[in-house]
């Protein structure tokens, strides 16, 4: 028979070799999981900080801006679609920031040009519509396509007139859209009720002026061969076909702007 004491310093042992072999599991399972948590940014599949969807307000990539807010009207890279080229170097060259930050801000009231900044009722932020403005110039504006000329201004600093507007009309105009103005197999009229109801007295001016590359439609020095538009008959012959436009009941008229 053994001694009690030796057994008791036995079991003692084993209780001491029990807890040692339970710390150290405790501690792998500590280090594992330490190792796991700083593994987990190299794990296959986990996203990276570009997989991420960004909020709106934190969308700061031209092509993003312009294609989610602008393509469906301007066409894709501005080029023109239901709505003017933005990418038309003549556009530019009359239409300040100034004024794309405005029209862009506040939209144009009576047409299909929407309000796109947020105090607006839009989605944008200052910064965002600051991006467009900017990007737009620096990728499209080619002052060198306008061969040194100096188009009318953007927006008309006298009245028009618009009996000289009917001359300037037949000699600038009416061989594409007609006598009259209501088109040809050249080009579509110019004078439907429907169009100059939702356009401004800006948009007519800006077209007259800057075209629109992708129909194509000449701009102020193309109508006839080695004859520009002057200003005064840029604003008569808009003001011509503001006069031709036809109140429907209820049918909110665009604005002068």
């Amino acid at each position: 028979m053994k001694p009690i004491s030796c057994v008791a310093h036995r079991t003692a042992s084993c209780k001491s070799l029990r807890d040692l072999r339970t710390r150290l599991c405790g501690l792998a399972c500590c280090i594992t999981g330490l190792l796991f948590l700083l593994g987990c940014d190299r794990l296959p599949g986990k996203p990276t900080a570009a997989d991420v969807e960004l909020e709106p307000r934190q969308v700061r990539n031209f092509d993003v801006l312009f294609g989610q807010n602008c393509s469906g009207c301007h066409g894709k890279d501005g080029k023109g679609n239901g709505a003017l080229a933005l990418n038309n170097p003549t556009y530019l060259a009359i239409a300040s920031d100034d004024v794309l930050r405005r029209v862009t801000s506040k939209g144009v009231s009576g047409t299909l040009m929407p309000a796109f900044l947020k105090s607006a009722g839009g989605t944008l932020t200052d910064e965002q519509v600051e991006i467009l403005v900017r990007e737009m110039r620096a990728r499209w504006s080619k002052p060198g396509d306008l061969a040194n000329a100096a188009p009318p201004p953007y927006a008309a600093s006298t009245p028009g007139n618009s009996n000289h507007g009917a001359e300037v009309y037949a000699t600038f105009c009416a061989s594409c859209h007609g006598s009259d103005g209501k088109g040809t197999q050249k080009s579509s009229s110019i004078v439907d009720g429907s169009y100059l109801a939702l356009v401004s007295d800006q948009g007519l001016r800006t077209l007259v002026i800057a075209g629109r590359p992708d129909l194509p439609h000449p701009d102020w020095r193309g109508y006839v061969q080695g004859r520009a538009m002057t200003a005064q008959e840029v604003t008569d012959v808009v003001s011509w076909l503001v006069s031709k436009r036809v109140a429907y009941p209820g049918q909110p008229y665009a604005s002068k702007e």
